[in-house]
């Protein structure tokens, strides 16, 4: 007998019943269904993985060009000889290994155009070199734009650029390394601002009108930086303040009394007359000075304070209180005594004075520094 089918019946016979060649071509016929399903699966499954592969290798290339591009790609050959071949400029690789091939674990900090490493050069000096993000010529100018004005600069109260990187697949900057990075991450984190006294944060207010007063009116350039907050700011071991990041300065003549120029910046920041019409003077800087001045007396950022038309919800409370006479109400809690509020008030006199809606009726930071 056989069985032929799984199920409730069994036929037994002592003669053949059955189709030999029927059953085995049924049999062989299955089995090549099954050889195909298997064939067509293992050659689906492999296409899939080679697309996500091919994405994936795409999606690097992308990530890579868009990040930077060797200048050469941009400018040309011979283009940046007047930085390659100067005492400004350091070896790529040199750089690569100083921040330990650029190790999270060095990371000072991440901004638009780049990020920042710590790094320790060949004789044990320790730098501070910023990854630049380049991948077009306008990005590009704005190196240049950093490395000409920032070098030609020397001020107790900027930040004092060492050299640069021109020749390796990317971009580099480097600058002195300060230990107490930005001031935003003091001022807005509530274990640290207590280690921003009162007196450390008026000396922070001096020292950044000193650094502006002479970029505007004792450099030899007249420059205005356009992007003064607190992340731009380093705090150096004693909490000295430095001015960063000249990536979107500009200088300009003295017979010119302003720039109309596309606008950049950080909202919240930026004065209305060049937010609105891109009209560029240093009352710019002073505008981002008050507000900077604001945040330190009252330990609130004003990036998050903008309102549905424009306002600025910061500038209107601190307004409000200094009108009312109140503003230990708007003080930063964690360094406010009773003893202070004489000089709380003169300050935020100072903040609200650069902040005026009419540029005309700023003061220059000539004035204010002293």
């Amino acid at each position: 007998g056989r069985a032929l089918y799984t199920g409730c019946y069994l036929r037994y016979s002592t003669r053949l019943f059955w189709n030999l060649n029927a059953t085995t071509g049924s049999r062989s016929s299955r089995n090549n269904d099954v050889v195909w399903i298997l064939l067509g699966s293992f050659l689906g499954a492999f296409v899939i993985v080679f697309i996500i592969v091919f994405l994936a290798w795409k999606k690097k290339i992308f990530r890579s060009n868009k990040r930077s591009k060797p200048f050469i790609d941009i400018y040309g050959d011979g283009v940046p000889v007047r930085i390659a071949q100067s005492s400004l400029n350091f070896k790529y690789e040199e750089l690569r290994k100083a921040t330990n091939y650029f190790d999270p674990a060095n990371k000072l900090g991440q901004g638009s155009y780049g990020a920042v490493y710590k790094a320790v050069l060949l004789d044990g000096k320790e730098v501070a070199v910023k990854r630049l993000f380049l991948n077009t010529r306008e990005w590009v100018d704005q190196f240049f734009n950093e490395v000409e004005l920032i070098s030609q600069v020397r001020h107790k109260n900027l930040v004092k650029l060492l050299g640069c990187s021109v020749n390796g697949p990317e971009s580099l900057l480097v600058y002195e390394y300060y230990f107490n990075k930005s001031l935003d991450l003091f001022l807005f984190d509530a274990s640290l601002s207590r280690n921003l006294t009162w007196n450390l944060r008026v000396d922070i207010i001096q020292g950044i009108a000193e650094g502006l007063s002479y970029l505007h009116e004792e450099s030899e350039t007249r420059i205005i930086h356009r992007d003064i907050k607190a992340s731009n700011i380093l705090l150096d071991d004693k909490f000295k303040p430095k001015i960063t990041d000249f990536g979107l300065a500009r200088a300009f003549a003295e017979d010119r009394t302003h720039l109309t120029t596309g606008v950049a910046g950080t909202l919240g920041y930026m004065a209305p007359e060049y937010l609105a019409h891109g009209h560029l003077t240093e009352k710019a800087d002073v505008y981002s000075y008050g507000i900077l001045v604001l945040e330190l007396v009252t330990g609130q950022r004003c990036s998050g304070s903008i309102g549905s038309h424009g306002s600025h919800l910061l500038l209107t409370k601190v307004w409000n209180h200094y009108k009312n006479s109140t503003v230990e109400m708007i003080a930063d809690r964690s360094i406010y005594e009773d003893t202070i509020r004489d000089e709380v008030m003169h300050i935020v006199q100072i903040g609200l004075s650069c902040t005026q809606a009419n540029a005309g009726d700023r003061p220059t930071m000539t004035k204010e520094k002293e």
